[in-house]
């Protein structure tokens, strides 16, 4: 009975939206429909169909999967790294490192795209000034967002900034948890340092570890506003466009609702279908969750 009011405020705020989500890409839902000039049309699985036989589709799908797993990869690295650095640091020296990190995650999305833009903008950002000026190459004028791969590298450092200190803080904590008296005992039966990271406080660690996956799964492919603000609207005919990107112009800059809920439902089947299947190793490796 206490966790029916929970149930309720879910169910409210995310079964009823993702039902009509469902429900909307079955129809031919354009705006003669929202205006009610038209009336509903059911056209069943052809939006679904539309979609599969849209090469565009299928390109912005592998542009999705690999930018998301690059910034996974990154996020992980940076924030586990940092976790450990956090451990031999003075106390003062990791509040610092705490507060800074934690000023980035702070940071609204927005916000933090029209810095990263100014920082490599191409007269008047620094970045290109200061590499200019050591002489690394003719960065003057240089645009980071032209090319579609060094665009895609721009915008995944910047979701790797605001991303990490989640992975950071919560692998610090799992890392402080792991009892004393299990290293010292590492140490005396003569464990090396990398063997006893890799052998004793990575097992340990594993349920932060898939905590910390999940989400930045979660959250780095379903990645919207970085990728609208900094490639302005998906990049130079739509080289980097990414799954919710794309059901944003089709829904609402080209009015096919029916179409964009469809991408909806295809991002959400997928990324159940990565959740479940990274668990299901998880659990084969003899992980409780």
């Amino acid at each position: 009975m206490y966790l029916v009011p929970a149930a309720l405020v879910l169910g409210v705020m995310l079964v009823y939206p993702l039902y009509q989500l469902i429900l909307v890409s079955f129809f031919d839902y354009r705006q003669p429909q929202v205006t009610g000039a038209e009336p509903l049309e059911f056209v069943g699985w052809a939006n679904y169909r539309a979609l599969m036989a849209d090469a565009q589709f299928w390109e912005v799908l592998l542009n999705t999967i690999g930018f998301a797993a690059a910034c996974v990869l990154g996020t992980l690295a940076v924030g586990g790294t940092l976790a450990v650095l956090a451990t031999r640091l003075t106390p003062w020296v990791r509040t610092l490192l705490f507060l800074a990190a934690l000023g980035a995650w702070a940071t609204p999305a927005v916000t933090g795209s029209a810095v990263w833009l100014h920082l490599f903008d191409p007269t008047l950002g620094p970045v290109n000034q200061a590499l200019t000026w050591l002489g690394l190459g003719d960065f003057s004028g240089h645009s980071w967002t032209y090319d579609k791969w060094s665009a895609f590298a721009l915008v995944g450092a910047q979701v790797v900034w605001c991303s990490f200190p989640f992975v950071m803080v919560t692998l610090y904590a799992g890392i402080k948890a792991i009892p004393e008296e299990v290293l010292e005992a590492a140490r005396l039966d003569g464990a090396s340092t990398s063997r006893i990271a890799w052998s004793v406080m990575l097992p340990m660690l594993r349920p932060a570890v898939a905590i910390v996956t999940i989400q930045s799964i979660i959250w780095d492919f379903k990645i919207f506003t970085q990728i609208y603000i900094m490639t302005g609207g998906g990049g130079i005919a739509g080289q980097n466009l990414v799954l919710n990107v794309y059901a944003y112009q089709k829904a609402f800059a080209s009015g096919q609702y029916g179409l964009g809920s469809a991408i909806g439902v295809i991002t959400t089947l997928l990324l159940l279908l990565i959740t479940l299947v990274y668990l299901r190793a998880l659990r084969r490796q003899g992980e409780e969750l």
